[in-house]
């Protein structure tokens, strides 16, 4: 029970960090807007294929990775999951399937305890807050057409 509590916690400090109910609004006016997937999806890959983000290494490059690298980069790999799920009319619970898998693979069941899970956890949400920061201040300088 002490875990669920921890969990708990954890979710809503991610519920705060985002306004959900906006960012669901938004979202569907966009996945609803064949248009606005196709640039958003173009733009997004074109700023990580250049290497605009402000991240260390790159996930997204062909070439194999090391396991111990890819298990650092646990982020790269929730984004990479969104954008592969990024298609016209999907819906929104798709999305936040997605996002919550990744949370349960990565953050949850790897917890052996209440300290380890707040550890990967607020390590999780930094480098998540870090990444997003990094695609936002990207998609703002090289592809404003994503934000029309």
């Amino acid at each position: 029970s002490s875990s669920l509590t921890e969990v708990t916690v954890f979710i809503k400090r991610l519920r705060r960090k985002t306004d959900l109910s906006n960012i669901a609004k938004t979202v569907r006016t966009i996945l609803n807007s064949n248009s606005k997937v196709t640039v958003l999806r173009s733009e997004l890959h074109s700023a990580i294929d250049q290497g605009f983000l402000d991240v260390p290494g790159n996930f997204f490059q062909s070439k194999l990775r090391n396991p111990e690298e890819l298990q650092n980069d646990i982020e790269l790999k929730c984004l990479n999951d969104l954008m592969s799920l990024l298609i016209p009319y999907t819906d929104i619970r798709v999305l936040l399937n997605c996002v919550s898998s990744n949370l349960q693979a990565f953050v949850i069941q790897p917890s052996r305890s209440k300290e380890e899970f707040r550890k990967l956890a607020s390590n999780f949400q930094l480098r998540w807050n870090f990444l997003v920061s990094a695609v936002s201040k990207a998609m703002t300088l090289n592809s404003p057409v994503s934000f029309g």
